[in-house]
Protein backbone atom coordinates (compact mmCIF):
# COMPACT_ATOMS: atom_id res chain seq x y z
CA UNK A 1 0.00 0.00 0.00
CA UNK A 2 1.23 3.30 -0.80
CA UNK A 3 0.64 5.99 1.12
CA UNK A 4 0.05 10.18 -0.03
CA UNK A 5 2.34 12.61 0.95
CA UNK A 6 2.07 13.88 4.35
CA UNK A 7 2.43 18.03 4.80
CA UNK A 8 6.06 19.06 5.33
CA UNK A 9 7.63 15.83 3.87
CA UNK A 10 9.00 16.15 0.48
CA UNK A 11 7.36 13.64 -1.94
CA UNK A 12 10.48 11.75 -4.03
CA UNK A 13 6.85 12.01 -6.48
CA UNK A 14 3.66 12.89 -6.25
CA UNK A 15 2.75 9.17 -5.26
CA UNK A 16 5.65 8.27 -3.50
CA UNK A 17 6.99 9.65 -0.48
CA UNK A 18 9.63 9.38 1.46
CA UNK A 19 8.96 7.36 4.56
CA UNK A 20 11.20 10.00 7.12
CA UNK A 21 13.14 7.85 10.07
CA UNK A 22 12.16 10.95 12.38
CA UNK A 23 9.47 14.06 12.40
CA UNK A 24 9.35 16.09 15.07
CA UNK A 25 5.87 16.54 16.52
CA UNK A 26 5.79 20.40 16.59
CA UNK A 27 3.66 23.60 15.28
CA UNK A 28 1.27 26.46 16.67
CA UNK A 29 1.87 25.68 20.12
CA UNK A 30 5.38 25.43 19.81
CA UNK A 31 5.29 28.38 17.22
CA UNK A 32 3.19 30.78 20.59
CA UNK A 33 5.40 29.86 23.09
CA UNK A 34 8.53 31.30 20.70
CA UNK A 35 6.24 34.05 19.59
CA UNK A 36 6.09 34.93 23.46
CA UNK A 37 10.14 34.90 24.15
CA UNK A 38 10.98 36.94 21.36
CA UNK A 39 8.53 39.36 22.11
CA UNK A 40 9.62 39.56 25.46
CA UNK A 41 13.77 40.22 24.47
CA UNK A 42 14.67 37.64 26.71
CA UNK A 43 16.43 34.98 24.48
CA UNK A 44 19.36 33.68 26.27
CA UNK A 45 18.61 31.78 29.69
CA UNK A 46 15.38 33.24 32.17
CA UNK A 47 11.85 31.86 32.72
CA UNK A 48 11.26 29.81 29.82
CA UNK A 49 14.35 27.29 31.50
CA UNK A 50 12.87 27.46 34.85
CA UNK A 51 9.39 26.38 33.07
CA UNK A 52 11.16 23.75 31.08
CA UNK A 53 13.08 22.32 33.71
CA UNK A 54 10.16 22.06 36.01
CA UNK A 55 8.01 20.40 33.24
CA UNK A 56 10.98 18.24 32.79
CA UNK A 57 11.71 17.15 36.85
CA UNK A 58 7.74 16.35 36.89
CA UNK A 59 8.54 14.17 34.51
CA UNK A 60 11.67 12.21 35.36
CA UNK A 61 10.41 12.13 38.99
CA UNK A 62 12.85 14.22 40.36
CA UNK A 63 12.96 17.13 42.71
CA UNK A 64 16.16 18.74 40.17
CA UNK A 65 15.95 19.63 36.33
CA UNK A 66 19.39 21.47 34.75
CA UNK A 67 18.54 22.03 31.44
CA UNK A 68 22.08 22.49 29.13
CA UNK A 69 23.07 22.83 25.73
CA UNK A 70 23.39 19.01 24.85
CA UNK A 71 22.81 15.61 25.41
CA UNK A 72 26.72 15.57 25.81
CA UNK A 73 27.02 18.57 27.71
CA UNK A 74 24.74 16.88 30.14
CA UNK A 75 26.82 13.91 30.04
CA UNK A 76 30.33 16.17 30.58
CA UNK A 77 28.84 17.71 33.81
CA UNK A 78 27.27 14.81 35.12
CA UNK A 79 30.99 13.47 35.12
CA UNK A 80 32.71 16.32 36.30
CA UNK A 81 30.05 16.90 39.35
CA UNK A 82 30.95 13.50 40.39
CA UNK A 83 34.44 14.62 40.86
CA UNK A 84 35.90 12.17 38.58
CA UNK A 85 39.07 12.76 36.90
CA UNK A 86 42.93 11.17 36.67
CA UNK A 87 43.44 8.15 37.80
CA UNK A 88 39.97 7.02 37.65
CA UNK A 89 37.73 4.19 35.61
CA UNK A 90 34.63 4.71 34.68
CA UNK A 91 32.45 1.62 33.08
CA UNK A 92 31.20 2.19 30.02
CA UNK A 93 29.00 0.00 27.33
CA UNK A 94 31.20 -1.21 24.32
CA UNK A 95 28.21 -0.35 22.13
CA UNK A 96 26.62 2.97 22.73
CA UNK A 97 27.13 6.53 21.10
CA UNK A 98 30.48 8.11 21.07
CA UNK A 99 29.66 10.80 23.47
CA UNK A 100 29.23 8.32 26.47
CA UNK A 101 32.58 7.06 26.52
CA UNK A 102 34.31 10.52 25.10
CA UNK A 103 32.79 12.58 28.00
CA UNK A 104 34.95 10.22 30.33
CA UNK A 105 38.02 10.41 28.09
CA UNK A 106 38.06 14.29 28.48
CA UNK A 107 37.29 14.74 31.91
CA UNK A 108 40.64 12.81 32.15
CA UNK A 109 39.62 9.66 33.70
CA UNK A 110 39.44 6.06 31.98
CA UNK A 111 36.90 4.46 30.08
CA UNK A 112 36.69 1.12 30.35
CA UNK A 113 34.18 -0.54 27.78
CA UNK A 114 32.04 -3.45 29.41
CA UNK A 115 30.48 -5.71 26.10
CA UNK A 116 26.50 -5.56 25.63
CA UNK A 117 24.08 -8.38 25.78
CA UNK A 118 23.53 -9.10 22.02
CA UNK A 119 19.89 -9.09 22.35
CA UNK A 120 18.93 -6.12 24.86
CA UNK A 121 22.23 -4.33 23.30
CA UNK A 122 22.23 -2.94 27.12
CA UNK A 123 25.39 -3.29 29.51
CA UNK A 124 25.81 -7.02 30.15
CA UNK A 125 26.02 -6.95 34.14
CA UNK A 126 28.35 -10.18 34.37
CA UNK A 127 31.15 -8.28 32.30
CA UNK A 128 30.69 -5.37 34.16
CA UNK A 129 31.17 -6.96 37.33
CA UNK A 130 34.21 -8.43 35.86
CA UNK A 131 35.56 -5.00 35.07
CA UNK A 132 35.68 -3.57 38.32
CA UNK A 133 39.03 -2.61 39.89
CA UNK A 134 40.35 -0.46 42.88
CA UNK A 135 39.94 2.33 40.19
CA UNK A 136 36.35 1.67 39.64
CA UNK A 137 34.62 5.16 40.93
CA UNK A 138 31.43 4.82 38.85
CA UNK A 139 28.77 3.29 36.52
CA UNK A 140 27.96 5.08 33.24
CA UNK A 141 24.71 3.15 32.08
CA UNK A 142 22.74 3.85 29.23
CA UNK A 143 19.21 3.00 28.48
CA UNK A 144 19.82 2.34 24.76
CA UNK A 145 17.44 3.75 22.06
CA UNK A 146 15.19 3.90 25.12
CA UNK A 147 14.93 0.30 26.76
CA UNK A 148 15.91 0.52 30.39
CA UNK A 149 18.48 -0.98 31.72
CA UNK A 150 18.94 -3.40 34.82
CA UNK A 151 20.68 -0.63 37.05
CA UNK A 152 20.27 -2.72 39.92
CA UNK A 153 22.46 -5.46 38.21
CA UNK A 154 25.31 -3.59 38.06
CA UNK A 155 28.16 -2.80 40.25
CA UNK A 156 27.27 -0.98 43.28
CA UNK A 157 28.83 2.09 42.64
CA UNK A 158 27.63 5.84 41.83
CA UNK A 159 25.43 5.08 38.49
CA UNK A 160 25.40 7.99 36.10
CA UNK A 161 21.99 7.08 33.98
CA UNK A 162 22.83 7.77 30.60
CA UNK A 163 18.66 8.06 29.56
CA UNK A 164 19.44 10.38 26.30
CA UNK A 165 17.13 8.14 24.80
CA UNK A 166 14.58 7.23 27.66
CA UNK A 167 12.60 10.30 28.41
CA UNK A 168 8.74 8.62 29.80
CA UNK A 169 11.02 4.95 29.95
CA UNK A 170 10.21 3.31 33.53
CA UNK A 171 12.48 0.59 34.91
CA UNK A 172 10.51 -1.14 38.41
CA UNK A 173 7.79 1.42 38.31
CA UNK A 174 10.19 4.04 38.54
CA UNK A 175 11.24 6.92 35.50
CA UNK A 176 14.28 6.44 34.06
CA UNK A 177 16.33 9.27 34.96
CA UNK A 178 14.99 8.85 38.54
CA UNK A 179 16.86 5.93 38.77
CA UNK A 180 20.80 7.03 39.64
CA UNK A 181 22.71 9.62 41.35
CA UNK A 182 22.48 11.64 38.35
CA UNK A 183 20.32 11.36 35.14
CA UNK A 184 21.09 12.76 31.04
CA UNK A 185 18.37 13.48 28.72
CA UNK A 186 19.09 14.60 25.47
CA UNK A 187 16.73 16.54 22.97
CA UNK A 188 18.21 16.36 19.66
CA UNK A 189 15.42 16.25 16.97
CA UNK A 190 15.53 12.18 16.91
CA UNK A 191 14.38 12.41 20.32
CA UNK A 192 10.52 12.05 21.79
CA UNK A 193 10.94 15.82 22.98
CA UNK A 194 13.05 18.20 20.60
CA UNK A 195 14.88 21.99 21.24
CA UNK A 196 16.74 21.22 17.95
CA UNK A 197 19.78 20.96 19.92
CA UNK A 198 19.91 20.53 24.00
CA UNK A 199 19.97 18.50 27.04
CA UNK A 200 19.32 18.22 30.99
CA UNK A 201 20.08 16.92 34.01
CA UNK A 202 18.09 15.25 36.97
CA UNK A 203 18.97 14.38 40.52
CA UNK A 204 17.53 14.56 43.70
CA UNK A 205 20.96 15.38 45.26
CA UNK A 206 20.33 19.49 45.75
CA UNK A 207 24.14 19.86 46.16
CA UNK A 208 24.88 18.17 43.10
CA UNK A 209 21.72 20.27 41.78
CA UNK A 210 23.61 23.55 42.74
CA UNK A 211 27.13 21.79 41.26
CA UNK A 212 25.52 21.34 38.18
CA UNK A 213 23.78 24.72 37.84
CA UNK A 214 27.76 26.49 38.34
CA UNK A 215 29.40 24.37 36.27
CA UNK A 216 27.01 25.34 32.60
CA UNK A 217 27.28 28.95 33.72
CA UNK A 218 31.00 29.65 33.65
CA UNK A 219 31.35 28.62 37.41
CA UNK A 220 29.22 31.07 38.85
CA UNK A 221 27.29 30.20 42.48
CA UNK A 222 23.62 30.16 42.22
CA UNK A 223 23.40 30.39 45.89
CA UNK A 224 25.08 32.94 46.07
CA UNK A 225 23.02 35.20 43.69
CA UNK A 226 26.06 34.20 40.92
CA UNK A 227 27.75 36.91 42.80
CA UNK A 228 31.13 34.08 43.36
CA UNK A 229 33.15 32.28 40.89
CA UNK A 230 34.48 29.28 43.09
CA UNK A 231 35.85 27.69 39.91
CA UNK A 232 36.58 28.06 36.41
CA UNK A 233 33.67 26.38 34.08
CA UNK A 234 31.70 26.27 30.70
CA UNK A 235 28.74 27.77 29.25
CA UNK A 236 26.31 24.87 28.44
CA UNK A 237 23.55 27.52 28.87
CA UNK A 238 20.13 26.23 27.05
CA UNK A 239 18.46 29.40 25.91
CA UNK A 240 14.72 30.51 26.42
CA UNK A 241 13.85 30.25 22.88
CA UNK A 242 15.02 26.89 22.51
CA UNK A 243 12.92 26.16 26.03
CA UNK A 244 10.03 27.41 24.50
CA UNK A 245 10.42 24.52 21.69
CA UNK A 246 10.10 22.16 24.47
CA UNK A 247 7.70 22.97 26.82
CA UNK A 248 4.46 22.35 24.68
CA UNK A 249 5.98 19.16 24.12
CA UNK A 250 6.73 17.82 27.28
CA UNK A 251 3.54 19.52 28.31
CA UNK A 252 1.74 16.87 26.56
CA UNK A 253 4.57 14.13 26.73
CA UNK A 254 2.23 11.18 27.69
CA UNK A 255 0.26 11.66 24.54
CA UNK A 256 3.56 11.91 22.58
CA UNK A 257 4.40 8.55 24.29
CA UNK A 258 1.44 7.16 23.33
CA UNK A 259 1.83 7.97 19.79
CA UNK A 260 5.12 5.73 19.55
CA UNK A 261 3.94 3.43 22.07
CA UNK A 262 0.85 3.05 18.95
CA UNK A 263 3.37 2.99 15.73
CA UNK A 264 6.02 0.34 18.27
CA UNK A 265 3.32 -2.11 18.71
CA UNK A 266 2.06 -1.55 14.80
CA UNK A 267 5.51 -2.65 13.46
CA UNK A 268 5.46 -5.63 16.31
CA UNK A 269 1.84 -7.03 14.60
CA UNK A 270 3.28 -6.53 11.28
CA UNK A 271 6.88 -7.79 11.53
CA UNK A 272 6.09 -10.66 14.15
CA UNK A 273 6.58 -13.70 11.17
CA UNK A 274 9.77 -12.33 9.89
CA UNK A 275 13.24 -13.34 10.64
CA UNK A 276 14.34 -10.16 12.79
CA UNK A 277 14.56 -9.73 16.61
CA UNK A 278 12.33 -7.28 17.37
CA UNK A 279 12.74 -4.54 20.55
CA UNK A 280 11.70 -5.46 23.98
CA UNK A 281 11.27 -4.39 27.60
CA UNK A 282 11.75 -6.61 31.15
CA UNK A 283 7.88 -7.58 32.17
CA UNK A 284 7.23 -4.22 33.96
CA UNK A 285 9.04 -1.95 31.96
CA UNK A 286 7.94 0.99 29.44
CA UNK A 287 10.02 1.71 26.76
CA UNK A 288 11.20 5.00 25.51
CA UNK A 289 11.11 4.53 21.85
CA UNK A 290 13.47 6.96 20.94
CA UNK A 291 14.26 4.45 17.99
CA UNK A 292 12.92 1.44 16.98
CA UNK A 293 15.78 -0.74 16.56
CA UNK A 294 15.15 -4.27 15.10
CA UNK A 295 17.87 -7.00 14.65
CA UNK A 296 18.36 -8.76 11.40
CA UNK A 297 20.78 -10.51 9.51
CA UNK A 298 22.74 -9.11 6.54
CA UNK A 299 21.82 -5.60 8.19
CA UNK A 300 24.16 -3.57 5.64
CA UNK A 301 21.84 -5.46 2.72
CA UNK A 302 18.85 -4.62 4.05
CA UNK A 303 19.26 -1.18 4.69
CA UNK A 304 20.39 -0.97 1.51
CA UNK A 305 17.94 -2.45 -0.05
CA UNK A 306 14.87 -0.19 2.21
CA UNK A 307 16.76 3.11 1.39
CA UNK A 308 16.35 2.59 -2.39
CA UNK A 309 12.92 2.18 -2.03
CA UNK A 310 12.78 5.58 -0.13
CA UNK A 311 12.68 4.10 3.06
CA UNK A 312 14.33 6.42 5.66
CA UNK A 313 16.72 3.99 8.05
CA UNK A 314 20.05 3.91 9.99
CA UNK A 315 22.47 1.80 11.89
CA UNK A 316 21.12 1.44 15.24
CA UNK A 317 25.06 3.72 17.08
CA UNK A 318 28.61 1.81 17.61
CA UNK A 319 30.82 -0.40 18.61
CA UNK A 320 32.99 1.53 20.09
CA UNK A 321 35.76 -0.80 20.09
CA UNK A 322 35.84 -0.64 16.01
CA UNK A 323 36.55 2.93 16.28
CA UNK A 324 40.17 4.59 16.55
CA UNK A 325 39.65 6.32 20.02
CA UNK A 326 38.97 2.94 21.52
CA UNK A 327 40.80 0.24 19.91
CA UNK A 328 42.69 -2.34 21.78
CA UNK A 329 40.43 -3.12 24.95
CA UNK A 330 39.83 -6.90 23.69
CA UNK A 331 37.30 -9.05 22.77
CA UNK A 332 33.59 -7.48 22.40
CA UNK A 333 31.23 -10.07 20.92
CA UNK A 334 28.23 -8.54 22.24
CA UNK A 335 29.09 -5.47 20.76
CA UNK A 336 29.95 -7.09 17.76
CA UNK A 337 26.84 -8.81 16.87
CA UNK A 338 24.78 -5.42 17.95
CA UNK A 339 26.63 -3.64 15.40
CA UNK A 340 26.85 -5.52 12.87
CA UNK A 341 22.63 -6.43 13.03
CA UNK A 342 20.71 -3.36 14.24
CA UNK A 343 18.88 -1.27 11.98
CA UNK A 344 16.63 1.41 12.81
CA UNK A 345 13.58 1.94 11.24
CA UNK A 346 11.43 4.86 10.94
CA UNK A 347 9.75 5.94 13.66
CA UNK A 348 7.47 9.44 14.75
CA UNK A 349 3.52 9.61 15.14
CA UNK A 350 3.14 11.02 12.04
CA UNK A 351 3.83 7.45 10.50
CA UNK A 352 0.62 6.54 8.84
CA UNK A 353 -0.95 3.06 8.81
CA UNK A 354 0.02 2.77 4.64
CA UNK A 355 3.77 4.06 5.78
CA UNK A 356 3.99 0.88 8.38
CA UNK A 357 2.50 -1.35 5.79
CA UNK A 358 5.09 -0.44 3.15
CA UNK A 359 8.00 -0.75 5.30
CA UNK A 360 6.86 -4.45 6.53
CA UNK A 361 6.43 -5.19 3.20
CA UNK A 362 9.26 -4.24 1.87
CA UNK A 363 11.50 -6.20 4.85
CA UNK A 364 9.22 -9.16 3.75
CA UNK A 365 10.97 -9.17 0.69
CA UNK A 366 14.67 -8.61 2.45
CA UNK A 367 14.74 -10.88 4.69
CA UNK A 368 14.23 -14.62 5.28
CA UNK A 369 11.13 -16.09 7.21
CA UNK A 370 11.34 -17.69 10.59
Amino acid sequence: MVSRPQAGIDPIDPVDPVVRLASPDVGEAELAEIREVLASGQLTMGGKVVEFEALLARAAGVEHAVAVSSGTAALHLAVLALGLGPGDEVLVPAYTFPATANVVALCGATPVLVDVDPVTMNMDPADAAKRVTGRTKAVLAVHLFGRPAPLESYPDLPLIEDAAGALGAMRGGRPCGSLGAVGCFSFHPRKIVTTGEGGALSTNDAALAETLRSLRHHGWSPSDAYADLPRPAFNYRLSDVLCALGIPQLRRLPGLHAGYERIAAGYADRLGGLDVVLPSTDPGDVHGWQAYVIQVDRRDEVMAGLRAQGIQCQIGTYALPRLGAYRDQGSFPGADAAFERALALPLHPRLSDGELDRVAAALDKLVSHH
